[in-house]
């Protein structure tokens, strides 16, 4: 169902790939959206090592949730920020994509538990992070990805 990658040499481990998911804040998350048309947007995530899911939060209503409720399959694709060997004007980038399908998250505790943990990557200031699940929570949606396929791959821009 899924395709094998061509240029096996760049591949990433499994536990590569799971480690840029854990490190990096952001990446783009697509559906497909209105007429078909592929739909991506930058979005925060949060990796759960203890299921495997990754975690995104938004609003209630729009372009997302209503291709969300379509169709569940998705993918997200991450990066780092890549390095450059001395004396190479060139990045090195590793990339990871995880297919799979969107599932909202129906269970309040859960939603501030991950609320939390997402937050964490981006300040430890908790006075901050408790009055954003206080006065954003309740409008939060907070939905996981459920990967079916992940493939890593470490590319040189030249």
């Amino acid at each position: 169902m899924f395709r094998e990658m061509i240029r096996k040499k760049q591949q990433l481990t499994e536990a590569e790939c799971i480690d840029i998911l854990r490190r990096e804040p952001r990446g783009v998350l697509s559906v497909l959206g209105d007429d078909g048309y592929p739909y991506g947007m930058p979005m925060n995530h949060y990796y759960h090592e203890a299921d495997g899911k990754l975690y995104f939060h938004g609003g209630k209503k729009g372009h997302k949730i209503d291709a969300i409720m379509r169709n569940s399959k998705a993918s997200f694709c991450v990066y780092d920020p890549g390095i450059r060997e001395e004396g190479e004007w060139f990045l090195r980038i590793r990339s990871v994509i995880v297919f799979g399908r969107i599932e909202i998250v129906e269970d309040p505790q859960k939603t501030y538990e991950i609320s939390r943990l997402l937050s964490y990557k981006f300040t430890k200031d908790e006075a901050y992070i408790d009055h954003e699940i206080r006065y954003s929570g309740p409008n939060t949606l907070m939905f996981a990805l459920v990967p079916e396929h992940m493939t890593g791959k470490l590319v040189k821009e030249s």
